[in-house]
């Protein structure tokens, strides 16, 4: 067993401290915190065995890999807390997600990872698709917001009618893009081994106990979020955060934790494209597929969501994909751009902490 393997499994002790915390009579903000915690290694679980099958699989599965079963814990989450009627703090995690991921998880692994590799390398064509998808959510997530605001008559079942559409668009979209990514990177692998053909190589890894791993941690993820939801409302009353506050910010830092150390441990080791494909891939996700699933799941709860996000959300959404596709849009990052980016996300949580 190795040392990174202890490691893990030490910190996986915090996992039923979360349940037995929950059972003392300990104030909620206590609670949150170790539930929060608790998230951290079976985030660090899902994230090593997602760059293990990648291994094998390639860049742009394993990234999906990595997105997707990141995306799970923000799904949880939010479902759970769409349960609990918390509407407006799940519009504002999205939000905060998609900044989240773009700025801190990309930012942090360009600048860790551009310490060791001066210019680190990515394909600017996946860059150039992503940017493309990531324009198109923005523009989904302004137009009912613009309807609202030039037309403040409207109705509001008129902008969930909307919403549910385009949520369907959005899904069928999603798939048509996953499909499309999954066989181009099938016809580049061909294309090289027919241009020069590579000896067999056998991985060392053991696929079926990696995606166990990945399912149990998954798993785990879903009991230890409601015990962070459930004590989210009292607990950000207690710190005297606004809900786009906590929603924004808050949440994510603990929901995203998978996309940002993976990020971080694939930029480190100059695997930019997983980096690449976790960071932004995991945003087009939360856009085009966990958005849409839950406003299509609210239906069957007391209160709808819809794709009507706060004004200044929305915008500094907008801000966040364009600061971030005229960064990655030449398939290469360094350092000082990474640090551009986390200076940035700073900048947006100061002005959501204010804005209140």
């Amino acid at each position: 067993m190795t040392l990174k393997t202890k490691i893990f499994l030490g910190w996986l002790v915090l996992v039923p401290l979360a349940f037995w915390v929950q059972t003392l009579p300990v104030s909620p903000l206590a609670v949150f915190a170790v539930s929060g915690l608790a998230i951290v290694p079976l985030a660090a679980w899902i994230a090593h065995s997602t760059e293990a099958i990648a291994v094998v699989t390639g860049p742009t599965v394993g990234g999906l890999l990595n997105a997707t079963f990141g995306n799970v814990t923000e799904l949880i989450i939010a479902i759970v807390a769409l349960r609990s009627g918390l509407v407006e703090i799940v519009e504002a995690s999205i939000s905060g997600s998609i900044i989240a991921n773009l700025l801190l998880a990309l930012g942090l692994g360009a600048c860790l990872g551009g310490l060791r590799v001066p210019e680190l390398m990515f394909q600017s064509g996946a860059a150039r698709m992503n940017a493309s998808s990531l324009l198109l959510a923005v523009t989904v997530l302004l137009t009912p917001t613009l309807i609202v605001v030039t037309s403040p008559g409207v109705a509001a079942g008129s902008i969930q009618s909307f919403s549910v559409v385009t949520s369907i668009l959005l899904l069928v979209f999603y798939a048509m893009s996953v499909l499309f990514s999954l066989k181009r990177s099938q016809e580049v692998t061909e294309l090289q081994t027919a241009v020069a053909p590579l000896e067999e190589v056998s991985h060392p890894i053991n696929i079926p106990l990696q995606v166990g791993i990945l399912l149990g941690a998954t798993v785990g993820m879903v009991f230890v979020s409601e015990i962070l939801v459930g004590s989210l409302a009292k607990a950000t009353q207690d710190l005297g955060l606004s809900e786009l506050f906590s929603g924004v910010i808050l949440i994510p830092l603990f929901a995203g934790v998978v996309e940002y150390i993976a990020c971080v441990t694939f930029a480190w080791k100059n695997k930019m494209d997983l980096a690449f494909n976790v960071a932004i891939g995991s945003t087009v996700q939360i856009t085009m597929f966990v958005a849409p699933l839950l406003v299509l799941v609210s239906a069957f709860f007391p209160k709808a969501m819809s794709l009507q996000f706060n004004l200044f959300e929305v915008l500094t959404v907008a801000l966040t994909v364009l600061i971030t596709n005229s960064i990655v849009n030449d398939g290469q990052m360094n350092w000082l751009e990474g640090l551009l980016l986390l200076v940035t996300y700073a900048v947006l949580g100061t002005a959501f902490y204010f804005h209140g």
